[in-house]
């Protein structure tokens, strides 16, 4: 199994295969709107800008399994996202990231690049930089600033 085997839900409910993204850079991110990590989204969306056109996509995964610090509803995290932090990368519907009801996404992700002691995800904002063959390069951890990734970004690039 590779990540473009997986599919995701849109925001609108409609399933995605991330193969759609082959060939691409991925930073797969999974966020929250009221944690303290949340400014981080305009770094996010900056690399996205400076980026996008030589193949570089930031995927947003909105969670609330972290202290319940996501809307319940999604289009409040969009509106939010895009009027705060002018988000216009992907965002996907709301997900698990860690425990049983892990989203296949996330699990893949975490079996892949373990974290500092565990490979659960033990935080909003954990990143995960994927390179155009589908396989995970790094993991960062929530509180990795995402300009900081900017070297390893351009060398996959």
């Amino acid at each position: 199994m590779t990540i473009f085997d997986i599919t995701v839900q849109s925001t609108d409910s409609k399933e995605i295969s991330l193969s759609e993204f082959q060939g691409k850079v991925l930073l797969i991110v999974n966020t929250a709107s009221k944690c303290g990590f949340t400014p981080q989204l305009k770094e996010l969306q900056q690399l996205y800008d400076i980026y996008k056109d030589q193949g570089f996509i930031v995927l947003g995964f909105p969670s609330d399994q972290f202290m319940k610090q996501e809307f319940d509803d999604i289009q409040q995290t969009l509106d939010f996202c895009q009027k705060d932090y002018g988000v216009s990368f992907p965002v996907f519907a709301k997900v698990q990231v860690k425990g049983e009801g892990a989203h296949p996404l996330f699990r893949f992700l975490a079996d892949s690049k373990e974290g500092f002691v565990t490979k659960d995800i033990k935080w909003n904002f954990t990143k995960f930089l994927i390179d155009r063959q589908g396989r995970v390069v790094k993991r960062y951890a929530p509180q990795t600033r995402p300009l900081k990734i900017k070297q390893v970004l351009e060398d996959l690039l």
